[in-house]
């Protein structure tokens, strides 16, 4: 993992607003820059009954709504990675609204791994042109005026990317809550090890940054909450406060990653994530099929 210096711009402080999709405990998030009607879309989630095989969008509409009735200009619709555990709303959201879709460029080395595992055929690109924008690590780009920043923080997939928006951080699966812990990292291409490092390098960043969580899956039953600092962080996560050794972590991390079930929906959103939220081609008959590998994952 390259690292390039970490130029950072704290006193713009981003608006954000947060969208809590109950079924998969994801959040999205809309960040505008205050100064501008300029936004970015972050983690948006389709909805999917698997029992029935139909696909909504009641929570997309709830973002779009929200940025039509304030007359926002959106720029950009990022995913931190490859879900395993929704599928991604960003190609109806930019058919609506326009903007570009971005993912980390390690987006190819997880295409041709499940591209591999569905048996996916010469028609499926491996290249992440899929996405209009593939970030590595250390890019810059922005909101309106607002300094954004790409970082690479594999571990959970290789893809994994966290993004710095002023004195935000959005960490996708890499932090959870501090009660929550860590990501796991037993995905094919994961690795617990890769994990510990890139997320020291998030606990390196000021402690009063915000970190703005993908998920929270309410521990004991607790209030929902979406976003922490470092400082809090690294004083009270359960699996990597300050302390805690890279060995001591990859050893807890693999053993309890040996204990987790798959996520409920990991074989739909991975096979429509990895193409960007695009659903597979149609078959000859007109309808579009999701595969589920036997005794693969």
């Amino acid at each position: 993992m390259g690292q390039q210096p970490i130029q950072l711009n704290l006193a713009q402080r981003a608006e954000i607003t947060e969208f809590h999709d109950v079924d998969t405990s994801t959040f999205s998030y809309v960040v505008r820059d205050p100064h501008s009607q300029a936004c970015a879309v972050i983690d948006s989630v389709m909805e999917i009954d698997t029992a029935a095989g139909r696909l909504s969008q009641r929570g997309a509409d709830r973002i779009i709504a929200f940025i039509r009735a304030r007359q926002l200009q959106l720029q950009w619709i990022i995913e931190t990675h490859v879900h395993a555990d929704h599928l991604s709303a960003a190609p109806y959201i930019q058919q609506q609204l326009g903007g570009k879709i971005g993912i980390g460029a390690e987006i190819t080395t997880v295409q041709n791994t499940f591209g591999k595992i569905f048996n996916e055929g010469t028609e499926f690109a491996r290249d992440g042109s899929q996405f209009d924008q593939l970030f590595n690590d250390g890019d810059h780009y922005q909101i309106g005026g607002l300094d954004c920043l790409a970082l690479h923080t594999p571990g959970h997939t290789p893809a994994c990317m966290s993004h710095i928006i002023g004195d935000a951080a959005f960490v996708g699966d890499t932090l959870f809550m501090p009660d929550g812990g860590t990501a796991r990292a037993d995905f094919p291409g994961g690795d617990a090890r890769q994990l510990f490092q890139s997320i020291q390098r998030l606990l390196r960043l000021p402690d009063e940054m915000r970190l703005f969580m993908c998920h929270d899956y309410q521990p004991d039953g607790r209030e929902l909450r979406y976003h922490t600092t470092v400082a809090e962080q690294k004083r009270s996560n359960i699996h990597v406060r300050a302390g805690v050794s890279e060995d001591e972590f990859v050893s807890m991390r693999e053993a309890r990653d040996a204990t987790l079930g798959m996520p409920r929906l990991i074989l739909p959103s991975l096979q429509v994530n990895m193409r960007a939220g695009h659903l597979p081609r149609a078959d000859s008959n007109g309808t579009v099929y999701l595969k589920m590998p036997i005794n693969v994952l």
